[in-house]
């Protein structure tokens, strides 16, 4: 430890100033009076474009995403530049589509996709699926964040042999955040995502500028990356994607940029925007971040050429992949600098887990408590569950960590994607049409999953030694293809849920089976910021921030 101190000095100096800034966030363009979902939960659903941008983008790029990348592709290559296509198709994608979930959210007051859900198909039933999926969807993702602090701290040296030495650092800085969020709420990753978005990007510009510099230029890292896998006993490794692989790749990248925004917490920073335009900028704008991902996946190759070679875990003698780009800051930087790059690391693991944390705790409180266990809850009520919630669920992530192997949260982080796709044909297409039966969307959703369930049991994990859910690629040959070709689960099993959905909807209508009431209009899907039909609740809400 003695060799990392200035490293471990402004990482700690860095992390207690985002801290304080956490606790202060709850006077940030704050309200009389915070007992209430929309305040605490979605900042009074009054940010504008620069707060939407570092919030949405704090959210969707995490402290896992930036060590978990470059890791990928340092160990596969091309393959694992699958996370830059599915950023940038994501954002045209979703343009319309956000934009349509703001307007009839704000008109109102929902809080949640399956406060949609169940306005839009008038089925209790389907929005608690939904919410229920965007819970279990979520959970390990929070674990995730984990991840990238602890490689960080691994890297540093903060370790011990013990359960608790090695985990205290961890379940630290989970109290704190915790506690802040606690205290502000969406409020809290707001103001803090400024922070470690600059900070991501100062260490991502000065590596790629100055690793190449040291290494020998990009031709030295590309040839050693080459030698690399020209070398490597698997063939889906390379520079180069090949014929196994490609079919994977393209339904991966799809795949995931569907179901980036149907998670919770990417629709909990979207419907925090004050206004349709707010929206309208960021999915303009939020590429610029798929550039700064491309350049981040980059560094996977220059640890090849640094002779990175991952730390193995003493407790458990595996090799923790995810320490190779901290190694390499760690290798290569001055020592103040890598300081600064691990704090932009463990400081990106706040903003996501905290948004995450706020979006499952208003999922179980709007959808669960107040639909089943107390109908006419108060807003403080709603507040102070979701609050309660929030610690809940920050505990469950932790216990993830410290009581399961870590690299069964990363094998739920691979299907967390497929699961949460299965809410695509209710809350996507259900801002569109409500053609399909809320009968229909039951059953799509049971046989989407439980398709996604069996075809993940299938998939060996030979590097692990994991004979069920090792991966997201599914084998062709276990269709009955004569083929090595592998696809993404949920490319599948969405199509199928679909499918199911639009047979049974014709089903149910042809033998006249009631649909429900839609209780949207359809002007509810353009309503913008100061319309006169918000709903009442919402609407004093708006009124209330305004003459704070």
């Amino acid at each position: 430890m003695g060799d990392h101190v200035t490293e471990i000095v402004i990482f700690t100096l860095l992390f207690v100033l985002v801290s304080g800034m956490g606790f202060v966030a709850a006077r940030w363009r704050a309200p009389k009076d915070m007992e209430h979902l929309d305040e605490w939960g979605l900042g009074g659903r009054s940010f504008g474009g620069w707060i939407t941008w570092f919030l949405v983008g704090g959210d969707l790029y995490t402290a896992y995403t930036f060590v978990a990348v470059p890791a990928l592709i340092f160990g596969a290559g091309a393959a694992g530049f699958f996370a830059v296509p599915y950023t940038i198709v994501i954002y045209p994608l979703f343009f319309l589509i956000l934009i349509r979930l703001w307007s009839v959210s704000h008109r109102h007051g929902f809080v949640t996709p399956a406060d949609f859900v169940r306005t839009r198909f008038d089925s209790p039933t389907l929005a608690l699926l939904i919410a229920i999926t965007g819970i279990v969807a979520t959970m390990p993702y929070i674990a995730l964040q984990l991840i990238g602090i602890e490689a960080v701290l691994k890297t540093m040296g903060v370790t011990g042999d013990s359960m608790l030495a090695r985990h205290a650092p961890i379940i630290i800085a989970f109290a704190i955040l915790a506690a802040y969020t606690y205290q502000s709420g969406l409020r809290a990753p707001a103001l803090i995502a400024f922070v470690k978005d600059t900070l991501i990007y100062i260490v991502i510009l000065v590596a790629v500028i100055y690793l190449p510099y040291k290494l020998g230029g990009w031709g030295s890292i590309f040839d050693a990356a080459e030698a690399k896998f020209t070398a490597s006993p698997n063939p889906n490794d390379g520079i180069t994607l090949n014929a196994n692989n490609q079919l994977q790749y393209i339904t991966l990248a799809l795949g995931s940029a569907l179901a980036l925004f149907l998670y919770p917490h990417s629709i909990t920073g979207v419907l925090a925007s004050k206004n349709r335009n707010v929206i309208k900028r960021n999915m303009s704008a939020l590429p610029a971040y798929s550039f700064l991902l491309g350049l981040l996946a980059l560094l996977g190759y220059a640890a090849i050429a640094s002779g990175v070679k991952p730390i193995t875990d003493p407790a458990t003698g595996k090799v923790d992949s995810n320490t190779v780009v901290p190694l390499l800051f760690d290798m290569q930087f001055p020592a103040w600098f890598a300081g600064v790059a691990f704090a932009a690391i463990g400081i990106g693991a706040l903003v996501p887990a905290a948004i995450m944390s706020i979006a499952a705790a208003n999922l179980f409180t709007r959808n669960i408590y107040k639909e089943y266990l107390k109908r006419d809850a108060t807003h403080a009520q709603e507040a102070r569950v979701s609050k309660i919630t929030s610690l809940v669920v920050k505990v469950g992530a932790v216990a993830c960590i410290v009581f399961l192997d870590p690299q069964f949260s990363i094998d739920l982080q691979l299907i967390g994607g497929i699961i949460i796709l299965q809410t695509a044909p209710a809350v996507a297409l259900g801002l569109f049409t409500r053609w399909l039966h809320r009968g229909g969307l039951i059953a799509g959703w049971v046989v989407g999953m439980g398709l996604s369930m069996w075809m993940l049991w299938q998939i060996p994990n030979a590097a692990t030694g994991k004979a069920h859910f090792g991966g997201s690629a599914f084998p062709l040959s276990d269709f009955g293809f004569d083929s090595k070709r592998t696809i993404y689960v949920g490319f599948i099993t969405v199509i199928v849920n679909l499918l199911v959905a639009a047979l049974v909807t014709l089903i149910l209508r042809a033998t006249k089976t009631p649909d429900g009431v839609d209780g949207t209009t359809q002007d509810d899907y353009f309503a913008d910021e100061g319309d006169p039909r918000i709903d009442k609740d919402v609407a004093a809400t708006v009124d209330h921030k305004s003459s704070t």
